[in-house]
């Protein structure tokens, strides 16, 4: 049965600056970022304020690569690690924003989603005047590569089924299914951390990635255990952080969306690899108005 909460139908942006200081997963260096309320129609623009306010949109077509990360690139500037901020700007509602950050990868913080939500919650939203479009799903759009597949389907909601299949005797096969509203985004998605091997991890940095990353801000697997004190927050954390993943490389189609996503071993590459063949599909889809959508199904 479909909830007959309707969405909000006016575009919004913060309703006050938030900062964050913290250190990039993949460079390792120190990065402050200041979130900063923008006008109507501006979408979710990356600054470089230390190349003099060098401007990226988070969109599809400034994509420059998706492995291990989602990153942006203009002209030779580069923004890296953008999805864990981007999902939790998409699930919150945030439509408008200038994200100034000091260095060229988003802070890290603890792994997760939640700082960036939690400060969004507490300052707050502003509605404004301009409409909001929703990017609605038509007929079906699907991606298969060999077992790992993507799809997207006509639905009255937004909508994720997330399936994942690690040979890891703490993973193995999970599945979780949402309709992240901003309440459910925050409880259920929002702390689900980001993982890795402790096997992988001297290989990756060789390949000059993690070199950031540690205990405090993932989850860290050896062959047999969960390395983190504190253990996990989800017995299926593993899956919900894809769902996260997911919803941030979502928000690079530049409007919310209304349609049934399904993914089954998926990752970076695959959710940007079906944002650019719905792009491309042009009659998959349409804008349609709030009126038109409704937020959860039930």
């Amino acid at each position: 049965m479909v909830m007959a909460t309707h969405p909000i139908e006016r575009q919004q942006t913060l309703a006050a600056p938030v900062k964050f200081k913290g250190v990039g997963l993949h460079t390792g260096v120190p990065v402050c970022m200041v979130l900063t309320p923008a006008p109507a129609n501006t979408g979710i623009v990356f600054r470089r304020t230390d190349l003099e306010g060098f401007a990226i949109k988070a969109r599809a077509a400034n994509v420059a690569r998706v492995s291990y990360a989602t990153s942006l690139m203009s002209k030779g500037v580069l923004i890296s690690t953008t999805e864990h901020l981007l999902s939790a700007l998409r699930a919150l509602g945030v439509d408008n924003v200038y994200a100034e950050m000091d260095n060229l990868e988003v802070p890290i913080m603890d792994g997760s989603a939640l700082p960036f939500a939690r400060e969004i919650e507490r300052v707050g939203l502003r509605r404004q005047r301009a409409r909001r479009n929703f990017m609605r799903i038509l007929r079906p759009v699907e991606i298969v590569e060999g077992s790992k597949r993507i799809a997207l389907y006509p639905c009255d909601c937004f909508r994720v089924t997330y399936s994942i299949d690690f040979a890891h005797p703490l993973i193995g096969e999970q599945q979780v299914e949402f309709s992240p509203d901003p309440e459910t985004y925050i409880k259920e998605i929002a702390p689900a951390r980001t993982f890795g091997f402790y096997e992988e991890a001297e290989t990756l940095r060789k390949a000059g990635l993690v070199r950031g990353g540690s205990l405090e801000n993932a989850v860290v697997l050896s062959r047999d255990a969960v390395m983190n004190p504190e253990g996990l927050r989800f017995a299926d954390e593993f899956a919900r952080h894809k769902m996260l993943d997911l919803v941030g490389d979502l928000a690079l189609l530049g409007h919310p969306l209304q349609g049934h996503v399904v993914a089954h071993r998926a990752g970076h590459a695959m959710h940007y690899a079906l944002v650019s063949r719905l792009l491309e599909e042009r009659k998959a889809w349409r804008l349609a108005g709030a009126p038109e959508v409704r937020t959860s199904a039930a």
